[in-house]
């Protein structure tokens, strides 16, 4: 059950950045779910390996290339869900940045909450 809310206020945060961001599109609710669920599973699956692969030129760039690889997920991302639509890799990162943000709001709010009961 706790996967599922996390998955729901995920794909909340997908279309809330959505309609921020003029170069991303999405099409609808169905399709904002689909982009967290793939978005999750590419976070815990690609990005390990990339981040590893990626050493030396993330060192040198005090962690900011973390935000290219970001970037390229959402990239992936936009290439295979229908529905979902970035227009270029300066929106994919932005698109990242600002969906970290939403989800960070969330999951405090939600942190809040159980500490409240």
């Amino acid at each position: 059950m706790n996967f599922l809310i996390k998955l729901l206020l995920s794909a909340i945060a997908v279309v809330i950045t959505a309609y921020l961001l003029p170069g991303v599109d999405i099409s609808g609710f169905l399709a904002a779910i689909l982009v967290a669920a793939f978005l999750s599973f590419l976070n815990a699956i690609v990005r390990p390996v990339l981040v590893i692969l990626t050493i030396p030129i993330t060192i040198v760039t005090l962690g900011l290339f973390l935000l290219v690889i970001n970037a390229i997920i959402i990239l992936i991302a936009d290439a295979i869900i229908p529905g979902f639509d970035v227009n270029g890799f300066w929106w994919a990162l932005l698109f990242s940045i600002i969906l970290a943000i939403v989800n960070s709001v969330f999951e405090s709010l939600s942190k809040k909450e159980r500490d409240r009961n």
